[in-house]
């Protein structure tokens, strides 16, 4: 059990999470190395296949909180405490070499306190507001993330410092993640929902319009279609993956020579059952 029966900020963890984490930790072990990747949904997929193709020969365990999914409504002591039990857990049965944080909202929160208490390396996901503004003609850019992502002085801190001149204008969407998880599942969003979410990014005045957007959130991608779609005008689209998947080779060096397929496992702390649009699209990430 992660946590006691309490308020609504915790849980007890699924028999059918448990007994996969137990199983994917029993696995056999050879010299690739073991990559955790770690969200609340399944935004992180977006992070885990960028990694996957610069460390193809590599082992995968996903780890989905999705019974506290969206974090943006837990309070925030306790989502850091959640956030340190279920990662240490699924840390302690894998044995990883290195860990990553997809979740901009816990790698905001927590991502100093897991360094602290764990000796295994991690890389955490935070806007990337940096190379949006650095790339900004118009010095125009949105960061649209989590209500809990933007809110943060983390956030503010980046732009305080990354800025390089730049107007940011920060974006807090209640529904887009939600939005992404349904799309998975079978259910996509209308063009006006997503027009909806996204049309505060779109800033306009006298010397210019915005011309990129920062995606804060790893959910986001996973609508990047849509949202290329529904934009008021054409816009550049900051997806952090592919700077993780490089900072995870600085890190553990690229892969030797010949490889296989990367072996995937992912795991829900729900222990909810999948439905069939969902199962299908796993299998285009590489999950059994």
């Amino acid at each position: 059990m992660l946590f006691p029966p309490a308020t609504h900020c915790h849980f007890v963890a699924s028999v059918a999470y448990l007994n996969r984490i137990r199983r994917i930790s029993h696995m056999p072990t050879d010299a690739a190395p073991t990559i955790l990747v770690f969200d609340s949904g399944l935004g992180g997929l977006t992070v885990f296949r960028e990694i996957a193709r610069a460390r193809p020969d590599a082992r995968f365990v996903y780890v989905a909180d999705d019974a506290a999914f969206p974090y943006g409504a837990m309070p925030q002591d306790a989502l850091v405490a959640r956030i340190l039990k279920i990662a240490g857990d699924a840390i302690a049965r894998c044995h990883p070499d290195l860990v990553v944080i997809a979740c901009n909202t816990a790698s905001t929160l927590a991502l100093s306190e897991l360094r602290a208490k764990f000796s295994v390396p991690f890389v955490g996901t935070v806007p990337a507001i940096k190379p949006a503004c650095a790339q900004s003609k118009s010095k125009r850019v949105a960061v649209l993330g989590t209500q809990a992502t933007v809110g943060r002085e983390y956030t503010r801190a980046l732009i305080r410092e990354f800025a390089d001149g730049c107007q940011v204008t920060l974006v807090g969407s209640a529904r887009l993640a939600t939005l992404a998880e349904a799309e998975l599942n079978g259910q996509p969003a209308t063009d006006k929902d997503i027009a909806a979410e996204i049309a505060p990014c779109f800033v306009v005045d006298k010397s210019g319009r915005t011309d990129t957007n920062v995606l804060a959130c790893t959910h986001y991608p996973l609508l990047l279609a849509r949202l290329r779609a529904n934009a008021a005008w054409p816009v550049g689209w900051i997806d952090p993956a592919p700077a993780i998947a490089r900072r995870v080779v600085d890190l553990i060096g690229p892969p030797p020579g010949r490889h296989t397929a990367p072996r995937a496992d992912i795991v829900f702390t729900s222990g909810h059952a999948l439905s069939a649009p969902l199962a299908a699209a796993l299998k285009t990430y590489g999950f059994p």
